[in-house]
């Protein structure tokens, strides 16, 4: 229950703070790039990818090792 609450207040969040620099943006209050008023939809996405890149290569080290173990242990199989 409290991690859809925390999802929904961070979307919401986000969401607000998208509309806000949209209007900013249009009404020439801030003059930034058009990425930095769209940050708010592509910076939890780049932060998300980071992750799980981070996530796979610590989960192939992991597979190496498992290997590399594996070739020093003999099977003795009958």
């Amino acid at each position: 229950m409290s991690n859809k609450i925390l999802h929904d207040s961070t979307s919401n969040f986000t969401t607000g703070l998208l509309l806000v620099f949209i209007v900013l943006k249009l009404c020439k209050v801030i003059n930034w790039s058009w990425w930095w008023v769209l940050s708010p939809l592509w910076i939890p996405i780049a932060v998300l990818g980071l992750v799980a890149l981070i996530l796979i290569l610590l989960a192939a080290k992991e597979e190496i090792k498992i290997k590399k173990y594996k070739k020093k242990i003999p099977n003795k199989v009958g």
